[in-house]
């Protein structure tokens, strides 16, 4: 029942939406984005492996890749580097930069991201449901990029059914922030299922020829690879989702969330959520020009664009309900936020 009001709802806001004259919308149309174009901003271009685990962030709030210093090794906090293709934006560094102190905070500007993490857990859970493990015991391993904070690195990290989760930011303060909530949370202080590396995708290297868990962080290959609230901040989605492929084990699962780029969604998450003093995020969170529809996500993997073979391109739209949270609501990737996952099949 609420799913239909939500729904109707929904149909009732769209046509408002394209009825108003939205400032800036003119300027936007709503054409298929090209996966492969780079908006001309400056490149963060500095990546200190060992730093905080948040570096990935720039686009997880801000999640973006990071870097290692030298093949098989993560880098160190003392080394830089330069890349001239890093997805990493110093816009978006910047920005979540200044939410870093707040990033724990349940009621601070990530409380969307709080709020959203249960159903993170659920769409994977509903992904591998799919493609059930051959043991029965068996126990997956993360690679979260772009993972600011580590609000969802540490949640997985707890799970009984995690064997390890490697978690990267190229925004230092929020690898900062997610490695010490970390030392203080009892049971993943107690652990080494946890590792926050402060790099993006480019600066990991390609993976190991054979994936083991001898492998040094980053030349591993995964079961699972997260990019929650990742690609609406990355200039290139494209040639970022082909440099985190190789990291996917054949079988495994990308899963990810991010926004569509309707006129709904430039009234919920623009005008709406960063309006001042009503705003539920900081402004200047989103672009809703790098926001990607599901049709063109899923164009990229079922045309051939994407590396590899892949099975079915799979969404799950969810909706903010103030004073109820998110919510599942069928048909709603097309207007707003969305989760998405495919599986590698070799």
């Amino acid at each position: 029942m609420a799913s239909h009001a939500l729904q109707g709802a929904a149909r009732h806001a769209s046509f408002i939406a394209k009825s108003i004259s939205l400032t800036g919308l003119r300027r936007c149309a709503v054409s298929p984005r090209d996966l492969t174009s780079r908006a001309q901003r400056p490149a963060l271009t500095t990546c200190q492996r060992r730093q905080p685990w948040l570096r990935q962030q720039t686009r997880h709030h801000t999640t973006t890749t990071t870097t290692a210093d030298s093949p098989g090794h993560p880098p160190s906090s003392s080394s830089s580097s330069s890349s001239a293709s890093s997805s990493v934006s110093a816009s978006e560094v910047s920005h979540f930069s200044r939410l870093a102190s707040s990033w724990w905070d349940p009621h601070g500007p990530s409380r969307l991201l709080h709020l959203m993490n249960p159903l993170r857990h659920d769409f994977i859970k509903a992904c591998l449901r799919r493609s059930p493990p051959p043991d029965q015991n068996y126990q997956y391993t993360y690679l979260d990029i772009g993972c600011g904070g580590g609000i969802f690195a540490s949640s997985a990290a707890r799970l009984p059914s995690t064997a390890h989760v490697t978690a990267i930011d190229p925004t230092p303060d929020v690898i900062a922030v997610a490695r010490s909530h970390a030392r203080t949370d009892p049971i993943l202080s107690r652990s080494d299922k946890l590792e926050y590396l402060n790099c993006a995708i480019e600066d990991l290297g390609p993976p190991a020829a054979e994936s083991s868990p001898s492998a040094p962080e980053g030349r591993r290959q995964y079961d699972i690879i997260t990019l929650f609230e990742v690609l609406e901040h990355i200039d290139s989605p494209a040639s970022f989702l082909e440099t985190a492929i190789p990291h996917l084990k054949p079988g495994g699962w990308l899963v990810g969330s991010t926004i569509s780029r309707h006129p709904i969604a430039y009234l919920t998450t623009k005008l709406i959520a960063e309006a001042p003093l009503i705003g539920v995020v900081p402004r200047g969170t989103h672009d809703w020009n790098k926001y990607i529809n599901p049709g063109e996500l899923r164009g990229y993997f079922e045309s051939g664009g994407a590396p590899g073979r892949w099975g079915d391109f799979v969404t799950q739209g969810v909706v903010y309900l103030p004073g109820l949270g998110w919510r599942n609501v069928t048909g709603s990737e097309d207007f707003g936020n969305y989760f998405f996952g495919v599986q590698k099949l070799e």
